[in-house]
């Protein structure tokens, strides 16, 4: 069996970004015209006015300051509230792809590889702009990558899941090297009208090069481990789909077609399923907890993350053993762990280890153990 290692990884970011004044702006705008449109209703006790968010309320509720998207426009006019994306021709690369491009790239340039190196691309990733044909196959076109592509998708824990699946491949000797990209336009499925969770996600494209290590370059990261859990919930859920014309009212303006989340039953529910998860699987491997010198959390929701660095460790997380990015980027789905990695990991020392952890609908977490070799 071949040794994997994660020899490189890549972001794209954006160049637009919303802060929480300006999504407050918008979104209390708003509401002010809801409820403006629907006075009578109100006036006779049918509905609810529409409360205003604020800046505190989003600082509070999530940790959040900011976030990078493709479009803000759109998501910041009263009248529209989501992102204009431009049509784009089928000769053209489809926006995803041009993301997972960008993010690939990087890894590879960090890995010090070319595409001849590389023997397949797998797209994992929340939400994809198609059915088919898969978004990994034209990233592997427009890279110059001779091999094979696929998608998957298993929510937020997608790139993990996506790491275990290039890992056993390489581990098997199907491929030498493998690009696991998440590109994740999250501001498309986000219903940016509702107060509850308007603030939540945000844009970014994220990308690992797993391959064998005899081939990688030095400080590279040893996959020492993977493992993957799910176990089915509502609590998170979009029924958007392309099935979505064949039902009576499914081309509805529906709020099912968005996402949707029962935000206390999924805290309730997935901290300890994520916390039992990466203790089982150190204990399995024999690594005890002063050991890890990384967590590399999905990038969900600061007092979730604080919550499983806790009780992971057995105590508060000292100042970089698990990083935060959700302040600058909010909720990338998928991405988020990979973020944290990427920005957080070049100061490891040989024989260091890390966790990467994401979790999320499903319910799904994926974690994956490595070493600094």
């Amino acid at each position: 069996m071949n040794k994997a290692v994660i020899s490189g990884s890549g972001v794209f970011t954006p160049e637009n970004i919303i802060t929480n004044a300006e999504l407050v702006t918008a979104f209390n705008a708003y509401a002010d015209k809801w409820n403006a449109e629907h006075a009578g209703a109100i006036d006779a006790g049918d509905v609810g006015p529409m409360g205003h968010s604020s800046e505190e309320f989003i600082v509070a509720a999530s940790g959040i300051h900011q976030r990078f998207v493709m479009d803000k426009v759109g998501i910041l006019d009263p009248d529209v509230m989501h992102p204009l994306l431009r049509q784009r021709g089928d000769d053209e690369p489809g926006i995803m792809a041009e993301m997972a491009v960008n993010a690939c790239q990087k890894a590879m340039i960090q890995a010090g590889k070319s595409a001849e190196d590389v023997d397949a691309v797998i797209v994992a990733a929340s939400n994809m702009e198609r059915a088919y044909p898969a978004i990994a196959i034209e990233v592997q076109t427009l890279l110059g990558i001779q091999g094979f592509g696929f998608d998957m998708n298993v929510a937020c824990s997608s790139a993990t899941f996506g790491i275990q699946a290039a890992a056993d491949m390489v581990r098997a000797g199907t491929a030498r090297a493998i690009l696991v990209v998440n590109p994740e336009i999250c501001s498309g499925h986000l219903e940016w009208r509702d107060r509850d969770c308007h603030f939540i996600f945000g844009d970014v494209a994220t990308a690992t090069l797993v391959e064998r290590g005899d081939l990688a370059r030095d400080g590279s990261f040893e996959i020492l481990s993977t493992r993957c859990a799910t176990e089915f919930s509502n609590n998170i859920r979009n029924n958007n789909g392309f099935l979505r014309r064949s039902r009576p009212d499914g081309v509805q303006d529906r709020r099912d077609m968005q996402f949707m989340q029962n935000g206390r039953k999924v805290f309730k529910e997935v901290l300890p399923m994520v916390s039992k998860h990466i203790l089982g699987h150190l204990d399995d491997e024999g690594i005890q907890t002063d050991q890890l010198n990384r967590l590399w959390l999905h990038q969900a929701n600061k007092a979730m993350n604080d919550f499983i660095g806790k009780k992971v460790l057995g105590r508060v997380p000292e100042t970089g053993e698990q990083p935060n990015i959700l302040q600058d980027y909010a909720n990338t789905s998928s991405a988020g762990s990979i973020i944290a990695f990427s920005k957080f990991s070049d100061d490891l020392k040989a024989g260091d280890h890390g966790v990467i952890c994401s979790f999320g609908a499903g319910y799904s977490v994926g974690s994956v153990i490595v070493r600094r070799l």
